[in-house]
């Protein structure tokens, strides 16, 4: 078989990557220095050349990360990935997840009902001095 019918392994420059995993040039150099991704090896021409394999990790963080997952926890779950673990530690991981976004739901109702309290009691009218909105702002209690 001639050398150019040998099948290469897809290879990917960084803007390439970045386009295939939906993210930006500079979201991979970072995820590099976290260690989520692999310092990838250059090119003869000093270009970072990522594998299909990197890729994938790429897409995988991104949709960790649209899921809210810290960059700590999308370590721990490429890690356990990798390493053959159960789904234990998965679910656990999950779950905490879960439980932190429950929380910030709760939270952000509260910031919701406060907020709509004083709309509701300006008029929308007339000088901003005495706003109940502006009021609550300057105030403690909020």
């Amino acid at each position: 078989m001639p050398p150019s019918a040998v099948s290469q392994p897809e290879q990917f420059t960084i803007g390439r990557l970045a386009k295939a995993a939906e993210v930006n040039i500079d979201t991979v150099r970072f995820y590099e220095r976290q260690g989520l991704l692999q310092i990838a090896p250059r090119s003869a021409g000093g270009y970072r050349l990522y594998g299909a394999a990197d890729a994938q990790r790429m897409q995988f963080i991104r949709r960790a990360k649209t899921l809210g997952f810290s960059l700590e926890d999308i370590a721990e779950l490429l890690q356990l990935t990798e390493d053959g673990h159960d789904r234990s530690r998965v679910k656990a991981i999950a779950q905490k997840r879960v439980a932190d976004l429950e929380e910030r739901i709760r939270e952000l109702e509260k910031m919701r009902s406060v907020l709509a309290h004083h709309a509701g009691h300006c008029s929308g009218h007339g000088a901003v001095k005495g706003c109940p909105i502006i009021q609550a702002l300057l105030s403690e209690q909020g």
